[in-house]
């Protein structure tokens, strides 16, 4: 359900909050780049749950090992005005729209949950696809909201990830939270 703004019997303005949870993933100059978004994250959408930073090799592509984290916040914005600050948020890292699918980053933050709402618009798709394929998606995930719900599967996110085939798995928890992270 998108954040709404309802008039309460008094007349005021009632805004309704959704948890939003956004994937963070870095390869070049890692430490410093997830440091900067976390900052960033923080000053446009106010107090981040922040996850475990995991290492993680790279899919798809040889290169670099990635950190990656998942942080929640609550926002009344709208998923559009979302995927927009967080494309700023890419862009000031130096992200640019016209490299591959699977390269190194600067710093790529997905949009994975936007309340429980489900959606697919072109590009968008909520809940994101990669949840499920990816450990580096699904476990931070799983650590921040193990009881939360996956809105088309209706399964957990621990439930999922105790399911998650780990035979190949290519990543290690480095830290919890930001404080992986030097300064």
């Amino acid at each position: 359900m998108p954040a709404t703004s309802v008039s309460s019997s008094n007349g005021a303005c009632v805004q309704f909050m959704v948890e939003v949870f956004v994937s963070i993933g870095s390869n070049i100059d890692r430490e410093r780049n997830v440091a900067s978004a976390l900052r960033m994250l923080e000053e446009q959408f106010g107090p981040l749950q922040v996850s475990s930073i995991f290492v993680s090799e790279a899919v798809g592509f040889e290169g670099d090992p990635f950190f990656n984290l998942v942080v929640g916040f609550s926002t009344a914005l709208s998923v559009q005005e979302v995927v927009a600050r967080l494309a700023a948020i890419e862009e000031r890292h130096g992200r640019t729209r016209n490299s591959k699918k699977f390269s190194a980053r600067t710093l790529d933050l997905d949009l994975l949950l936007y309340g429980d709402e489900i959606r697919h618009l072109g590009k968008l798709e909520l809940p994101r696809k990669e949840i499920t394929r990816y450990a580096f998606m699904l476990e931070p995930l799983a650590e921040l909201e193990p009881s939360r719900t996956h809105p088309v599967l209706k399964k957990t996110y621990a439930e999922l990830w105790a399911e998650y085939d780990k035979t190949a798995l290519r990543q290690h928890r480095r830290a919890a939270g930001a404080a992986a992270l030097p300064g």
